[in-house]
């Protein structure tokens, strides 16, 4: 007859114990929690013939100090101390031996744990240091205002402007995109600054790097091209407007006007430039819309929109009359 037989138990939390049930020729262990029942070992007839505790706890009172399962806690806990100890033991073994075998040096603190780091321009070596760190200064900032030194110092102010009033005048939204036009704007501005770019190489780039200019008679020499490019395509009043702004009195020739004059002069110039022609390009786009309105209203079509229908006619006539290579022209032959 198999039944069930509760022959020890122990408590390990207020929700959780260890209990050994007999069930018929097996001994069972389980770990029993508020939600569920677990099984541990299951010992057979031949296991419980060898291990005697099974036979005494089989006879003693469930949850007893004599039990079986009493016994295993208590073992437990004495094996688990007895492991502390020996990593303790172990531990300080360890740091004692290697105490023992570290050289002297090891243990003394160093006496300057940060480099002396000295950056130096033209390898010089001697003392300077400020100097050195404001010519690193100087250098960076060249480098963070490069691309604002290529858009107002150069072509492409103008170039963008143009191809942009020549997008907004076909009416064509974002085609070109805005990378294919700034792209285009560069390379016609290295097409026509490379003159320039090639007096400033020969004048001031190659005898710098050669060693027989300094920094600063590099600067000098090179900002010289630059300058009579910006003064060709600068107005008059515009050079006499920042002239008169500055109140430094009046230069002899505008050759000897500084930098800090010439840019915003030429800057507004190549503005002004580049609206005029703007106009002239959105001119005969402008005439097109007005006559598609017009036949569309005499048609009665007044619920049509005249872009729709006159963007295909200003498409034509830019393809007919070759109105990319016309501007492109336009634009190189504008720059004396």
């Amino acid at each position: 007859m198999a039944y069930l037989q509760v022959m020890d138990y122990v408590a390990l939390s207020r929700e959780c114990m260890v209990c050994m049930v007999r069930a018929g020729r097996s001994i069972l262990v389980l770990g029993l929690t508020g939600h569920n029942i677990s099984l541990l070992k299951e010992f057979s007839q031949s296991e419980i013939d060898d291990l005697s505790v099974l036979q005494v706890s089989a006879g003693s009172e469930p949850g007893t100090a004599g039990g079986f399962l009493a016994e295993l806690k208590r073992q437990i806990s004495e094996r688990s101390k007895r492991f502390s100890s020996n990593k303790m033991i172990a531990v300080l073994l360890l740091g004692t031996l290697l105490a023992a075998c570290l050289p002297d040096y090891a243990l003394a603190a160093p006496e300057n744990i940060i480099p002396n780091i000295d950056i130096r321009i033209d390898g010089e070596t001697g003392q300077g240091g400020l100097l050195n760190a404001v010519g690193i200064l100087a250098v960076l900032t060249v480098l963070a205002l490069a691309p604002a030194i290529l858009i107002l110092t150069t072509s492409f102010t103008r170039i963008v402007i143009v191809f942009s009033f020549l997008r907004t005048g076909l009416g064509t939204q974002q085609t070109p995109p805005n990378q294919v036009l700034i792209g285009l704007a560069l390379l016609l501005t290295f097409f026509i600054m490379a003159p320039t770019w090639n007096q400033v190489n020969q004048l001031a780039i190659a005898p710098y790097t050669d060693g027989t200019l300094t920094a600063q008679e590099a600067i000098s020499l090179g900002q010289g091209p630059l300058k009579q490019f910006m003064l060709r395509q600068t107005r008059e009043k515009d050079l006499a407007l920042f002239v008169e702004l500055a109140r430094e009195g009046e230069a002899y020739s505008p050759e000897d006007l500084p930098l800090v004059q010439v840019v915003p002069a030429f800057a507004m110039s190549e503005l002004k430039t580049a609206f005029e022609m703007g106009f002239i390009l959105y001119l005969p786009f402008l005439v097109i819309d007005m006559v598609v309105a017009s036949t569309l209203m005499s048609m009665g079509m007044l619920m049509l929109p005249p872009v729709l229908i006159s963007l295909p006619f200003k498409l034509l006539l830019f393809v007919l009359v070759d109105g990319w290579g016309l501007v492109t022209r336009s634009l190189i032959g504008s720059f004396r």
